[in-house]
């Protein structure tokens, strides 16, 4: 780091954080004199218990509640449009995003298009779109339910295009949420498969955002202590969830968030075009792909790995010693080695290539990827 030049560092919200946070949501909506919320969850979280137990504790609190659920997995446009013809049609006053990635993208990009009413993709960052968010937003309020993307705590969501499955990045910090109810309590119940790929996922934000070219010491700082935290308690959060576990495990998952504002790299351009092409999870797309992204960048950031294998506890502090324990911690959470064991084909190889190359993320990536690499990426992880 040059101490003689001047760096900006920009952080994120007020996050209500610990075991029944989410308990809060009624009293602050009515501090805030909000009455009228559209809730936005994905289809499976909207029928659990816990999410009714929210919907019936604030209607019995005198709040007019309106659930969207339509959403995929993979959000698209057509979510967002959706979404926002509800928040009309029943004359919403806030939006309240609780679920994983998919549902909190899709309640962010809502909440842009509320006073935004061009065409959603004019408002891309990779095209510059962010100058034309200038208009006020409806207050906005996010409650994760997994401990993995972090989008809580994100300015940005990521939507494809419901054709070409491309996708684009929507990004203002007009899009942060007011206020963040992180309550490990939610994350309890979460399966372990799922629990797993998420986890791997905030792993992944940790990794990659640390290995990014770009001056943030405190960021390195955050990402050090994240991947220090999923360490020592994703196998537990897998296994045998405990407070304790699924606590370390959602604060890891912010703090790759806030990490990652210094950008992302080959896994994460390497696991897009899974979910856009195949459907594939994010969160197990970037863990079966994370050690051959990670062993790519050992060149010339062995240093990096150095600290990455001290805040893993690692007997070796080689980068070999970082991806050899990646596989075995796949090994122990059941997550498979190889790309063919979730649905990928090496015909699908070359369309994956041409995606990877195409991803937002690699650009920040600490060495470049061309299309060759990833191609043997992809072969060497088939």
């Amino acid at each position: 780091m040059a101490f003689d030049k001047i760096y900006q560092y920009n952080f994120p919200t007020t996050i209500r954080f610990g075991a029944g946070a989410s308990n809060e949501l009624g009293d602050y909506l009515k501090k805030q004199a909000l009455a009228r919320p559209l809730i936005v969850t994905d289809p499976v979280i909207a029928q659990l218990d816990f999410f009714k137990k929210i919907v019936k504790s604030l209607q019995a609190g005198g709040i007019s509640v309106e659930v969207f659920h339509n959403i995929h997995k993979n959000p698209v446009k057509s979510d967002v449009y959706n979404g926002t013809e509800v928040y009309d049609a029943t004359e919403r006053d806030a939006i309240i995003g609780i679920g994983g990635g998919a549902a909190l993208d899709v309640a962010r990009a809502i909440v842009l298009r509320i006073h935004h009413r061009e065409d959603l993709f004019k408002y891309d960052d990779l095209i510059g779109g962010d100058i034309y968010v200038t208009n006020d937003v409806p207050h906005f309020i996010t409650i994760p339910t997994t401990a993995g993307t972090g989008s809580e705590v994100g300015r940005s969501a990521i939507i494809a295009d419901d054709e070409t499955h491309q996708k684009k990045i929507l990004f203002s910090p007009k899009l942060l949420a007011r206020v963040v109810f992180a309550d490990p309590l939610l994350t309890m119940d979460i399966p372990p498969a799922i629990t797993a790929a998420t986890g791997m996922d905030a792993l992944t934000h940790n990794l990659e955002a640390y290995l990014v070219n770009m001056e943030h010491p405190m960021c390195d700082g955050i990402a050090l202590q994240g991947i220090s935290l999923i360490g020592e308690s994703i196998a537990t959060a897998v296994h045998q969830p405990d407070l304790e576990s699924r606590s370390k495990m959602l604060i890891a998952s912010l703090m790759g968030a806030v990490a990652f504002q210094k950008g992302l790299g080959v896994v994460h351009s390497l696991a897009h075009p899974l979910s856009s092409l195949l459907d594939t999870h994010h969160g197990l797309a970037n863990a079966v792909n994370l050690p051959y992204g990670m062993r790519f960048n050992i060149e010339g950031q062995e240093q990096k790995f150095k600290k990455i294998a001290g805040a893993l506890n690692l007997a070796g502090t080689a980068g070999k010693d970082v991806v050899d324990y990646l596989f075995e911690l796949n090994t122990a959470i059941h997550i498979p080695h190889k790309l063919s064991a979730i649905g990928v084909r090496e015909a699908h190889i070359e369309t994956l290539a041409d995606l990877a190359l195409a991803d937002f993320a690699h650009p920040n990536n600490p060495k470049p990827v061309s299309r060759e690499n990833f191609k043997q990426l992809y072969l060497e992880a088939l």
